[in-house]
């Protein structure tokens, strides 16, 4: 995409907006319904903007030695800034992507095209259904960031989704997901309560204040069989732009106080975001 103009196309599930940056040559914004979704940096994969998504690359960095290739999993793809992302750290890495608005995929490919000799392959078809077809144990890296407007749709917060995202995880593979939620964090101890039952380790990535219930937020759910390096998650959390805390342990415990895991019947979406919680302007 050469020609810096808004780009304004319906999909399948809203009104989607290809916004350039003016202050980056071949860097795009693209919202839905004018929720920020995706940013991507054409000519420089590495760069992100996105708080939760610098977040979601720490892990990304840990998940193996620098530069090796992984299997990676994508659940929700807008336009792929992490697939990119995971393609240019990682050269050789496989990478399957489930984004169910086929439209949207259709408008990525149009404008901003996957750099040559990406080994990411991008499938039209809802997240969840994916992954219950998806074969076992073959997955180093699953990582979950579907939103349907700005809510986690409820297929993708119960116990049984949490069940199939685990299989398909290798023994020492890495679950993150990114949530939203906000003191009393309702949601977000279910969600914990889900991974609890799946997942020997847990930990969660967000800012202090939402920790903290001072405002809502992104959080990131992270999740595996093994021991995560939670030392190195921390200093690179503390160490970007836009500092995060690592939780875990005790402080994970107390969170989730009393909640039970949630089953397909019960489970419901992420709550609403208060009003310009994610929005631009």
């Amino acid at each position: 995409m050469n020609e810096s103009i808004p780009v304004i196309r319906s999909t399948d599930r809203g009104t989607a907006r290809l916004l350039p940056d003016v202050d980056r040559a071949r860097a795009w914004l693209l919202t839905v319904d004018g929720a920020p979704q995706s940013y991507v940096d054409l000519d420089a994969p590495e760069h992100l903007e996105f708080e939760y998504v610098r977040r979601l690359a720490h892990v990304v960095d840990l998940v193996a030695e620098p530069e090796a290739p992984v299997d990676a999993v994508h659940l929700g793809g807008g336009a792929l800034t992490l697939p990119r992302y995971v393609a240019a750290t990682r050269p050789g890495s496989r990478q399957e992507v489930a984004e169910a608005d086929a439209a949207l995929i259709a408008l990525v490919e149009e404008h901003l095209p996957l750099p040559e000799g990406a080994r990411i392959a991008v499938h039209g078809v809802d997240a969840r259904s994916w992954i219950e077809q998806a074969p076992e144990a073959s997955a180093d890296l699953l990582i979950a960031d579907v939103f349907g407007g700005a809510r986690v749709p409820a297929q993708l917060t119960s116990l049984d989704y949490a069940r199939a995202a685990a299989r398909v995880l290798r023994k020492d593979g890495v679950y993150a997901a990114n949530l939203a939620d906000g003191a009393p964090f309702g949601f977000l101890r279910s969600q914990l309560a889900n991974a609890a039952e799946v997942f020997a380790e847990l930990a969660l990535i967000a800012e202090p204040a939402v920790l903290r219930g001072r405002r809502f937020g992104n959080v990131v759910l992270l999740a595996g069989q093994e021991p995560l390096d939670l030392a190195r998650l921390t200093r690179l959390c503390a160490a970007d732009a836009f500092p995060a805390r690592v939780a875990h342990g005790e402080a994970l415990t107390r969170l989730m106080g009393g909640a039970r895991p949630v089953r397909d019947g019960d489970a419901v979406a992420s709550p609403e975001p208060p009003d310009g919680a994610f929005s631009l302007g």
